[in-house]
């Protein structure tokens, strides 16, 4: 690491540090909260700070096509060709005006969402504990830690107990690392230090006091992201966007320079021909698309945040849509996730009150992160009352829950001045420190038989969908110095009993099931639950249980064997947190997009590697930092129509894509040609930028259009193959009726000794083919009477042909090249408009067989 200047503070002794930030033991008041916030700022890495107005203006204006239009408007300006200059930086300006003002809107509407998915630091202030949202935090707060949080800013620990963080992401390290308020002699690196404690990372288990040393762009991480804050990460979203860029460029590479060699040597006029090639650059370039895609994905995202689904990056809405296998755990997604106790019993299988009191005691008394179980058993408060709980105890120390050792133990000293040991954890965790075992209050050594036999008991409980914790203690002389315990305590145990609880099934996960396979996203179980319960849920819910690969066979196997084995399962049990890691990442090397739903601390690695991570509002706050899309309920319903609401998002960017693009080359294609025969411009420059200028603002309505269902049943990616194979087949069609209509003009309405009649018809016939060729391309089924585009859609284009043929007839005709077309000439466009439609609807439907994958 090498950003030591933000480290002289924290590399001070601690006594050094609190004379440095002015440290107050009982917390910093407000007001002195605030005055620091004003000193240093707030709690903020450089790239979570919104765009200002001036500098979102200035990102707009970046746009490459933005970029092009300018220097094709610059040409147009020095070369004298005042008319196509105005309609060029119209059409600038119309499109960076709509893209910053939706964007700007996108925004706020993104800082709101965010606000309901915000995360939280317990900060002593006055005093009192108080939940306090990570950016106002500033040098000085006193912090408190437990299993879950993140880090929130660069700390010095004041007090620990048994602390353990992941740094992965500031170091690399992959297991957990021991950290301790005592410092130990010879660390010279602050990263390494055992005392330090850096923003960035999460504590996987214990508890900890901490005082913020540097906050915001002052921590480690803060200054690492401003070194890496301007390296994008590209997403699949960006790759397809970049590669139509690019097949638009190589379009324009061959087609621009044809028209102007063609029209140069043909009539010699070779500034005439460098302003129609340059018109026909304009032409080719899909000015509207990045407003359509910044439109389409921030009305996505709002859609979706009505759907109770929170879109953290907007680019995530397109891989969302694409992905075809989602990877989850079963709890409060397939289960209600509200736990119930339904039995305390004995190791005999008897219930046995003692069972209760003991595990009551036990989850009162423990700091580290409750989960269910614990509330559960909490719900019992006449346990407490009839323990006198308060008065009986006093706790004494705690030995946290961590993920190898799956148990957790308070020590608490009773009025007789003895302590009692709790230990509650896995059925294998607690046997495995076990030497007796009490059954109606006389206490037996525990035999191997018993231990068999006892297994196998709990195995029929997970059978019947009971999730078991065993229950264990130990008698200890009480000591005055009140001795720290560690996890050496948790030896010759007394078996006590279990506590059976039950998560049943939702009532809406089979229909979520049947929803998503619908969609055909292939729903994967990822538990670290065993096989048993697993396995009951599972045929609950109707989820395929043939096989189940555990947490231990997938050690065993190396990566490759990992991705061919993958492929037969849908239920993986027994897992630990880089099984999950495994999984996922094995079956994105099969080829697919994967998403990952998760909620809890050993999630973290896997929402990261997935395309998609998902967490819900309830998470623990390093899962919803590392997840895409955040769903404010865990129900996979939801995540049903977040997925079909992806999809049409992505369906609409699509189809502008395909409608501008064919239609762009088709009318290309026509001018090329008719520039070799004809003895004038095929159009004049102001009637192509015209033209094109009245097209895309057709076109601002297809965000709002609707999407055939039949698109949402399938996966949807980039395939820039499939969509250049497109533009070649179904853009020369509209080439077809262009070389018709200049026959008719020619032969019929003497268009060869009257340009600007030729003009105007070919104007009126591209711009009226255009505009309808939308409502034809938007779909797969027959258009107007299979399928209707949004009235917003229909609306533009009836006010745009209307528009365009108002032009020819007005004040403005003369100025721009146009005179007024015979009647009989409307009759033949009417035809030609019907001959069109029908032609590419039989070419459309010939190519979707041909070139498209079934949508089933």
């Amino acid at each position: 690491m090498h950003h030591r200047n933000n480290r002289s503070l924290i590399e001070l002794p601690l006594e050094d540090i609190k004379k440095a930030i002015g440290f107050a033991p009982e917390g910093l008041s407000e007001a002195a909260a605030a005055q620091r916030r004003a000193q240093y700022g707030l709690n903020e890495v450089k790239e979570e700070k919104p765009l200002s107005p001036l500098l979102r203006l200035w990102k707009s204006l970046q746009n490459p096509l933005v970029i092009l239009l300018t220097v094709l408007g610059l040409i147009s300006l020095l070369t004298g060709d005042l008319r196509s200059t105005i309609v060029i930086f119209s059409m600038v300006v119309l499109g960076v005006a709509i893209r910053y003002t939706q964007e700007m809107r996108a925004d706020k509407a993104a800082e709101k969402l965010k606000a309901l998915v915000s995360t939280h630091a317990t900060v002593c202030r006055n005093g009192e504990d108080k939940e306090v949202p990570l950016k106002m935090l500033v040098p000085g707060d006193i912090v408190k830690l437990g299993a879950g949080d993140m880090i929130p800013a660069d700390v010095r620990l004041l007090t620990s107990k048994d602390l353990f963080l992941n740094q992965a992401v500031l170091t690399g390290e992959s297991l957990p690392v021991e950290k301790v308020a005592d410092p130990v002699p010879g660390q010279e690196e602050p990263l390494y230090n055992s005392n330090n404690c850096f923003l960035g990372t999460n504590v996987e288990s214990g508890t900890a006091t901490a005082l913020v040393v540097h906050t915001g762009e002052k921590t480690d991480f803060g200054a690492l992201a401003a070194h890496i804050s301007r390296q994008q990460v590209v997403t699949g979203f960006d790759k397809g966007i970049n590669s139509f860029t690019w097949l638009m460029i190589r379009f324009m590479l061959v087609m621009v320079p044809a028209v102007f060699l063609i029209n140069g040597l043909s009539r010699h006029n070779w500034l005439e021909a460098f302003l129609f090639a340059l018109s026909v650059a304009v032409g080719l370039t899909p000015e509207m698309l990045p407003m359509i895609v910044t439109v389409n994905l921030s009305k996505g995202a709002i859609a979706m945040s009505r759907k109770k689904v929170i879109v953290k990056k907007l680019s995530a809405i397109q891989n969302f849509g694409a992905m075809d296998v989602l990877c989850t755990d079963k709890t409060g997604t397939l289960t209600e996730g509200r736990i119930v106790l339904e039995q305390y019993l004995n190791p005999e299988g008897t219930p046995d009150q003692k069972v209760l009191d003991f595990g009551y005691l036990n989850s009162y008394y423990h700091t580290g992160l409750k989960n269910l179980m614990d509330e559960a058993i909490l719900h019992h408060e006449e346990v407490g009352a009839a323990l006198h709980i308060r008065e009986e105890f006093s706790k004494i120390d705690e030995i946290p829950f961590d993920f190898v050792r799956k148990r957790m133990s308070v020590v608490l000293e009773n009025k007789a001045g003895l302590n009692i040991l709790i230990c509650k954890g896995a059925v294998e965790g607690i046997m495995e420190r076990c030497t007796q075992v009490e059954i109606n209050g006389q206490t037996t050594p525990l035999s191997q038989e018993q231990q068999e036999r006892y297994y196998r008991q709990v195995e029929v409980m997970n059978a019947q969908g009971f999730r078991v914790v065993a229950l264990a203690y130990k008698w200890m002389p009480g000591a005055p110095d009140a001795p720290v315990y560690s996890v050496t305590d948790e030896s010759e145990l007394v078996l006590l009993g279990y506590l059976s609880f039950l998560d049943p099934p939702k009532d809406t996960a089979s229909a979520a099931l049947h929803g998503l396979s619908a969609l055909k996203v292939d729903v994967r179980i990822l538990t670290g639950d065993n096989e048993s319960i697993t396995a009951y849920i599972c045929r609950k819910v109707g989820v395929n249980v043939d096989r189940i690969l555990l947490g231990p066979e997938i050690e065993h196997m190396t990566d490759e064997e990992l991705v061919a084995e993958v492929v037969h399962h849908h239920v993986f049990a027994k897992l630990a947190p880089v099984h999950k890691l495994r999984i996922i990442k094995a079956i994105q090397q099969n080829g697919h997009v994967t998403g990952f739903m998760g909620d809890g601390i050993n999630d973290a690695p896997a929402l990261k590697a997935a395309d998609v991570g998902i967490s819900v509002n309830t998470a623990v706050d390093i899962a919803k930092e590392a997840s895409d899309i955040i769903l404010l309920e865990n129900n996979l319903m939801i995540l049903e129509q977040g997925v079909a609401e992806g999809r049409r998002v992505f369906g609409n960017i699509i189809k502008y894509i395909r409608m501008a693009a064919s239609s762009n080359f088709g009318n290309m294609f026509s001018v090329v040609g008719a520039s070799a025969f004809l003895p004038f411009l095929p159009m004049l420059p102001i009637q192509v930028l015209i033209n094109n200028l009245l097209y895309d603002f057709s076109q601002t309505a297809i965000p709002t259009d609707n999407v055939d269902a039949e698109w949402l049943v399938k996966p949807r990616r980039w395939t820039i193959s499939e969509l250049q194979r497109f533009i070649l087949v179904i853009g020369p069609i509209s080439s077809v009726f262009d070389y018709i209509t200049f026959w008719l003009l020619i032969t019929y309405f003497g268009g060869w000794n009257n340009p600007a009649l030729f003009h105007t018809g070919w104007f009126i016939e591209s711009l009226f083919t255009q505009t309808l060729i939308i409502h034809v391309i938007r779909t797969n089924k027959i258009p107007f009477i299979e399928s209707r585009a949004s009235w917003e859609l229909i609306l533009t284009s009836i006010c745009i042909v209307i528009a365009g043929a108002w032009l020819t007839v007005s004040p403005l005709a003369a100025t721009f090249g146009f005179t007024v077309l015979p009647a009989a000439y409307w009759v033949c466009l009417f035809f030609i408009l019907i001959a069109y439609v029908a032609l590419t609807q039989i070419v459309k439907n010939w190519f979707n067989r041909r070139f498209v994958k079934s949508e089933s």
